[in-house]
């Protein structure tokens, strides 16, 4: 039963440093999930490509509450994410890695939340409001952060996430509003992707990547080929990243998140 889980991004589709890696299908209340499970020095791992394996869901059609769900019903206590993101912080440069702490959300047609009362399809026929000062679990995020300044990665301890509904990059008036708001990067995927794992008391925490500076900051054509391009170019830093955190990653969890519904529901 794997404990930990990776969800990759865009450019990280496949668990090329697990070994003993098996597919496995979960069926869930939201629909089926393929996924795979390896192992990584004695640790079992659940690897999800958030996006498929050839980038072929776009981020407002990801079945995030599948997702979710399926590590929920295979043990999972904790993720780590992967997330290509552009810059409105200058001092976040292409290649360069952030660990985020917070979120903003602005998107508009997705569904957020497991607990819908007498309409939620999985049993828990009651509304929850979960606390989400800090979208990102601490344990998480140190562990990330240790394993960065072991690898001696260009990261940064701290960073703001707007996520946008996509697939279309952003407007320059969108990222001049973003960035008066306190933005520092910008992606379409981390919504309702860490409230879903908030609600289910799993811990969440996200890696980002710089590919690009966001419209109207950088001179050129924003494509989705120049994410990829640099993706390819550091991708392997980053499953080293998503793997040398593992072993700084308590065994007993000591964080809010694994009491999320406490006090959330009102019961």
């Amino acid at each position: 039963m794997p404990r930990i889980a990776i969800i990759g991004g865009s450019g990280v589709y496949d668990p090329s440093l697990l070994s003993n890696v098996r597919e496995q299908a979960v069926e869930t209340p939201y629909g089926k999930v393929k996924l795979k499970i390896g192992e990584y020095e004695g640790e079992e791992i659940a690897f999800l490509p958030r996006h498929g394996e050839k980038h072929s869901v776009p981020p407002h059609k990801i079945n995030y509450h599948a997702n979710m769900w399926a590590l929920y019903e295979l043990g999972v206590e904790r993720i780590l994410a992967t997330s290509a993101v552009g810059s409105l912080n200058l001092d976040m440069k292409p290649g360069d890695f952030v660990i985020l702490d917070q979120l903003m959300d602005f998107t508009k047609t997705r569904h957020y939340t497991f607990y819908d009362g007498e309409d939620s399809p999985h049993g828990r026929k009651f509304v929850a409001h979960v606390d989400f000062t800090e979208p990102y679990c601490p344990e998480l995020r140190k562990a990330l952060m240790s394993a960065a300044k072991e690898l001696g990665f260009n990261y940064h301890p701290t960073g703001t996430y707007a996520c946008m509904e996509g697939p279309r990059f952003e407007t320059r008036a969108e990222i001049r509003a973003l960035k008066v708001l306190g933005a520092d990067v910008v992606g379409m995927t981390q919504c309702p992707e860490a409230v879903l794992a908030r609600e289910l008391e799993m811990c969440y925490a996200s890696v980002a990547i710089v590919t690009n500076y966001a419209a109207g900051i950088s001179r050129e054509k924003l494509t989705h080929t120049e994410v990829m391009e640099l993706m390819e170019k550091k991708g392997n830093e980053l499953k080293l990243l998503l793997m040398g955190a593992i072993k700084y990653i308590p065994k007993e969890r000591r964080c809010p998140c694994k009491d999320a519904l406490k006090g959330a529901t009102g019961e």
